[in-house]
């Protein structure tokens, strides 16, 4: 009877501790994803009440296509480029994990001041989000930007005349400028510190093995290197996508306003225009649970087939 007890009070106390980080999941999280759902049926601008309920009419908007003209157009053409600027953001995915890969060998090795390269390379991870926008203004400015002095540099020494583009202002460049800094941003940020730890967790004794067997460094990277950071390849692969899919506004918004004619709206600002700037709340909950839908079922492909992959 006294250990029932005991095991009573041990589970109210449980539950206690547990008791605020669940009112704050139901008021925070789970709440508001139930009323973004209801939402998403209603055409509501905020001011009026109550919301008129269109049924799916949001989604048949946002989702559905009509012939005109001879054509078959998309009910909304423009969630559909928006749709395509943030998997065109997304194709730097590879490079930056690569890159971070090569950055965090490099820093792998004991060299005197390796703390200090590693602290260099990290800090663009952790300052403010628009200072390094504002900063990235001025290196892409097509008169005195930093990026198009070293493309003339760069020419004269070569005996040509090389102008740079209109990084921002152009809509073929626009889309790279942007991917150009998150490659700047990411190269030594938190998968280069994943992919450290990783390195760092990997036994001696393969590679000391793999010197007798008289293995190069090129072999030792494919046969003992790679598979043993493989889980960590696949946790930043599959974090990288969702956060592809729900990023690009930040430094949209500050350095190009999403243009120049949509070049750089991703479908998180194209959500952001439609609750905020236009108030149309139940199209963006519509827009939001496209979203949702789509970055569950990549996900599912991505342990489905990416899962085999890894090595445990």
């Amino acid at each position: 009877m006294k250990q029932l007890k005991s095991s009573t009070k041990e589970t109210l106390a449980a539950y206690f501790f547990m008791a605020p980080n669940f009112l704050g999941f139901m008021v925070f999280t789970l709440l508001p994803v139930f009323v973004s759902l209801l939402l998403s049926f209603y055409k509501w601008d905020i001011i009026t009440w109550p919301p008129k309920f269109v049924g799916f009419d949001n989604f048949v908007k946002l989702l559905w296509f009509h012939a005109e003209n001879g054509r078959i157009v998309a009910n909304d053409a423009k969630f559909w480029q928006y749709l395509w600027n943030t998997v065109f953001l997304m194709f730097s995915i590879p490079i930056c994990m690569l890159a971070s890969l090569a950055l965090a060998i490099g820093m792998n090795h004991k060299i005197k001041g390796i703390v200090s390269f590693r602290t260099i390379f990290f800090l663009p991870s952790i300052c403010p989000g628009v200072a390094i926008a504002i900063l990235w203004m001025w290196i892409f400015n097509p008169e005195y930007g930093m990026l198009n002095n070293i493309i003339y540099w760069l020419g004269a020494l070569l005996g040509f005349k090389l102008q740079g583009p209109l990084w921002l202002s152009s809509p073929g460049w626009a889309k790279p400028a942007l991917m150009l800094m998150n490659f700047w941003i990411s190269l030594g940020g938190f998968n280069m510190i994943l992919y450290l730890a990783a390195l760092q967790g990997i036994p001696k004794d393969f590679y000391e093995a793999a010197d007798i067997d008289g293995a190069n460094g090129w072999q030792k990277f494919w046969a003992i290197t790679w598979p043993q950071i493989s889980p960590t390849t696949f946790f930043i692969f599959t974090m990288s996508i969702i956060g592809g899919f729900q990023g690009g506004f930040m430094q949209a918004y500050i350095m190009t306003g999403g243009g120049p004619g949509g070049a750089t709206t991703t479908i998180e600002y194209y959500i952001f225009n439609n609750l905020y700037t236009w108030q149309n709340v139940g199209y963006a909950a519509a827009i939001a649970w496209f979203l949702f839908v789509v970055v569950f079922f990549v996900s599912i492909i991505n342990w489905r087939f990416g899962g085999k992959l890894v090595h445990y």
